[in-house]
């Protein structure tokens, strides 16, 4: 078996190791964010040109960003339209110096759920203009499919709700994205609350996780990146593991014909 380190997924072509992506936003403070985005052995982070409140503050927001050294993937969060989305996709590429796009839109505010519609669209218009773009959708097989026949070779389906800490509440979908897309990179964004959730991603075979809100937000964020790091190392050996067969029955672990191994051996010795 080889070593976890040569155990790469491609991201548009790009090969990385790490298997969590991580958010920058949420957390009590830069020094935090800093220190938990190193803890977490992310290769990839993302970040929102929204998030810039002015521009001493953007700059030394950008600032830390870059010295992480890690790879950028700008996002469209907060977009409720097409032409939204776009038009802010073109400034992260101006800005950010990428042409990677974590493409959000919101079509419902009440539990945030991407809008498969003009998520579809957006990507077309995005793909058709050179970018590179990771759709933010939900777990629904066939917006999955006509994102990945549009030129989409990567998918974010969701575990839960954004923000929620509910963890894989559909199982049952991700499975099925995961079996009729084999070829396509498919990463578990949003809706994940703890190391468990991110560890049941990479079992089911999901190439990683994208994480925010459950490390900006947990009591210790650097603890808790320690955690989702070996979490999601321990998904993906247990993956590559494969599982021992699931059984409706018990089956006992120790012998029940004839004598346990210690009375065979000992036994016929102690007879006389």
């Amino acid at each position: 078996m080889s070593s976890a380190i040569s155990d790469s997924f491609s991201i548009y072509g790009e090969q990385f190791t790490s298997r969590l992506l991580i958010g920058s936003a949420l957390y009590p403070s830069p020094a935090i964010m800093a220190d938990s985005i190193v803890a977490s052995g992310a290769q990839v982070v993302t970040v929102s040109l929204r998030r810039q409140q002015s521009v001493a503050a953007g700059d030394d927001f950008w600032q830390l960003i870059k010295d992480t050294g890690l790879k950028i993937l700008p996002n469209t969060a907060g977009c409720h339209s097409v032409k939204e989305a776009v038009t802010l996709a073109q400034m992260c590429r101006e800005v950010f110096a990428t042409d990677w796009i974590k493409l959000e839109l919101i079509g419902d505010e009440y539990n945030l759920q991407p809008d498969p519609f003009a998520l579809l669209e957006a990507t077309k218009i995005l793909l058709a203009e050179g970018f590179k773009v990771l759709p933010y959708c939900t777990d629904d097989l066939v917006l999955c499919q006509r994102l990945a026949d549009a030129g989409c070779e990567v998918l974010m389906p969701w575990g839960a709700p954004i923000g929620t800490g509910k963890g894989l509440l559909n199982q049952y979908n991700l499975k099925t994205i995961r079996k009729r897309l084999p070829n396509t990179t498919l990463i578990v964004d949003a809706g994940l609350g703890l190391p468990s959730h991110a560890c049941q991603a990479l079992e089911l075979g999901y190439d990683a996780v994208l994480l925010n809100s459950a490390i900006a937000g947990a009591g210790c964020p650097v603890t808790m990146s320690h955690a989702f790091k070996a979490a999601v190392d321990a998904g993906r050996f247990a993956y590559r593991a494969k599982a021992m067969p699931e059984k409706d029955v018990a089956a006992p672990s120790t012998p029940t014909m004839g004598m346990p191994f210690w009375h065979q051996e000992f036994g016929i010795k102690n007879k006389n």
